[in-house]
């Protein structure tokens, strides 16, 4: 069963583990190429875990998308300047300190675990990738990170996932992991991956902090085609609290230790389960990340449909998804329809209020610019009453269609958020 990680160790409040949490922790299973470990490093809190290490083999490759916050990270800067290159031999990620709006302090701090870590692993440092997490605008001790990366070297072993997981956790209460396997041209592979992240969550290219690894020899140009195209309905269909963070990033690592054939486009059809099962461990983290929203009892699925077009219809569902006061509806039990209708017309986008229809659950609730003909009100509240609320909203304009994802906001995120830094 998952281990009840309390918040209070967070220092936020003394929530237990989210409603929503899964039952129990997956099994994952070794990727070839990736050994991992975790440390104290005291970056800010203590008796716990705060850093992560993983050493991946020679020649692995490396994909990545990240925050397009104008203020982001010093470790997003870096490996957005290493990304290039497409090589990766380590990982380091730290809890506590995001590292942002550090000034060049916080350059040399990412500078000097970078050296560190290469020096540990036996390689250069841009081929060390860092993410941080945490509270903004403190200063980052990294000499407390890089007088123990040596021994996590030494430590790292292929069944560290877990111990990974939990070391990157702020408010998180549960350490989000994901994993499938593959077939590559009849070539089994393993995909496996960990995410943080509860708070600060509306990302625009990737969500908080996520790691995937995979086994299978892929190039560079093939696998970030992969993730950009994978991030679209899964990270970035989601949102908690409508605000992007300045350290999202999404790192994907493929070590090459699999013997499937080389494979020059992201189009060949030998990838196409690859790509769905990347897909899928990509959908598990996102939908996690939501399940642990700060402070969140329920998770509620947006669905829009015929809208003018696609765009349009997912800036509707994100209008929806972000509104606290759909949101706290929802937390409280409420069927108020009326408070979609107004998220739905603040959007900007194209909507006819005689054309619009709204379900909550299978229920009708407005119709053609009026409460349904036949509205029944404790069935529209049984409706939003369980952990999982689904709302859809038919437009009737064209063809565009959009699913987002978001939980509920209760009183809970503000006792975690008035206190984050005491």
């Amino acid at each position: 069963m998952t281990q009840q990680w309390s918040r209070k160790s967070a220092k936020t409040s003394s929530h237990m583990v989210s409603p929503l949490a899964p039952k129990r922790l997956p099994r994952m299973p070794a990727v070839a190429g990736v050994w991992l470990a975790a440390g104290e490093a005291g970056v800010r809190y203590k008796h716990r875990t705060d850093v992560m290490l993983a050493v991946l083999a020679p020649g692995t490759k490396v994909a990545g998308v990240f925050t397009r916050s104008q203020t982001a990270s010093a470790p997003v800067e870096w490996c957005k300047a290493h990304l290039k290159k497409g090589a990766a031999r380590g990982l380091v990620i730290n809890s506590g300190n995001a590292n942002a709006f550090t000034g060049r302090a916080g350059q040399a701090g990412t500078l000097d675990i970078a050296e560190t870590a290469a020096l540990a692993i036996g390689c250069r440092p841009r081929e060390i990738f860092l993410a941080s997490t945490g509270v903004i605008g403190e200063p980052l001790p990294a000499g407390r990170i890089t007088r123990i990366l040596k021994s996590l070297t030494a430590a790292a072993r292929p069944d560290g996932w877990e111990g990974a997981a939990r070391a990157i956790m702020t408010t998180d209460t549960y350490p989000k992991m994901a994993t499938a396997k593959a077939r590559i041209d009849g070539v089994p592979v393993t995909i496996n991956g960990m995410a943080k992240g509860s708070g600060m969550i509306a990302p625009d290219m990737a969500t908080m902090l996520s790691f995937v690894a995979t086994d299978a020899k892929l190039s560079v140009g093939v696998l970030q085609t992969l993730l950009s195209e994978g991030v679209k309905p899964s990270f970035n269909s989601i949102t908690v609290d409508s605000d992007t963070s300045t350290s999202d990033t999404l790192l994907l690592f493929a070590t090459g230790q699999a013997a499937n054939p080389s494979i020059a486009t992201a189009a060949d059809k030998r990838l196409d389960d690859f790509r769905a099962k990347l897909n899928e461990v990509l959908m598990d983290l996102a939908l996690q990340v939501v399940r642990d929203g700060e402070g969140a009892g329920k998770l509620i699925r947006i669905d829009i449909t015929g809208a003018v077009n696609d765009a349009a219809a997912k800036r509707i569902a994100l209008s929806i998804a972000n509104s606290p006061l759909v949101k706290t509806a929802i937390a409280g039990n409420d069927a108020n329809w009326g408070r979609v209708v107004m998220a739905v017309g603040k959007s900007g986008e194209k909507a006819d209020r005689d054309r619009l229809s709204i379900k909550f659950g299978k229920v009708l609730v407005a119709e053609k610019g009026d409460r349904a003909k036949r509205y029944d009100e404790a069935a529209a509240t049984k409706a939003v009453s369980g952990l999982e609320v689904n709302i859809a909203v038919a437009l009737h304009l064209g063809k565009g269609k959009a699913r987002v994802w978001t939980c509920d906001l209760t009183h809970g995120y503000i006792d975690i958020n008035g206190s984050y830094r005491s």
